[in-house]
């Protein structure tokens, strides 16, 4: 990509963030953003084909970092309150993005892009486990949980405490119900 349309997408992209801190996604008009980004209306439908998709493709970078900060995602399962500070620590890290990205309408969307994102990588690590119902399940509630419960308690609780807590319980699942899904799981 060439220098000047590297910032034109940059000044898209700061024109997008700075209006969704203002307003619902669906609010926002493309003549306004074109507007605060010093372009006009054809220059943005040549890199994007509305404001949605421009949206999503903001989440779904946002997500892959957030994937890619965790150094061992299959840590959820193998150390579970390693996999937890993992996880928070790396959904924290990009905290005041994924805040404005995910507000509003959008904001269900987070858990479930995450969850997804997760386990894309961890059955690329571990494919014998990708058909697994079971499998697919306890991940399901290891990540939406943590997730959840980490999005619920961090602001009104010591966040230390609350990753704490939650790395606790989702072990306490690995070890009573580990067993069950794969008779020898010593080789994930």
């Amino acid at each position: 990509m060439d220098l000047r349309t590297e910032r034109t997408k940059r000044s898209i992209i700061n024109a997008f963030i700075e209006l969704r801190t203002k307003k619902p996604l669906e609010k926002i008009t493309i003549k306004e953003l074109s507007e605060l980004a010093y372009i006009n209306k054809a220059t943005f439908y040549s890199h994007y084909h509305d404001i949605y998709d421009l949206s999503e493709q903001l989440e779904n970078e946002t997500i892959a970092s957030v994937i890619k900060n965790i150094p061992h995602p299959e840590n959820l399962i193998l150390n579970p309150k390693q996999g937890t500070q993992e996880l928070t620590a790396s959904i924290s890290s990009l905290n005041s993005l994924v805040n404005i990205l995910f507000s509003d309408s959008r904001a269900s969307l987070l858990s479930k892009k995450i969850e997804n994102a997760l386990k894309k990588d961890i059955y690329q690590r571990y494919p014998e486990y990708k058909n697994n119902l079971e499998w697919d399940i306890l991940l399901s509630v290891l990540i939406q949980g943590c997730f959840h419960a980490f999005n619920s308690y961090s602001t009104n609780a010591n966040i230390n405490d609350v990753i704490k807590i939650i790395g606790d319980i989702n072990e306490c699942l690995i070890q009573n119900y580990m067993g069950k899904i794969t008779p020898s799981h010593s080789d994930v």
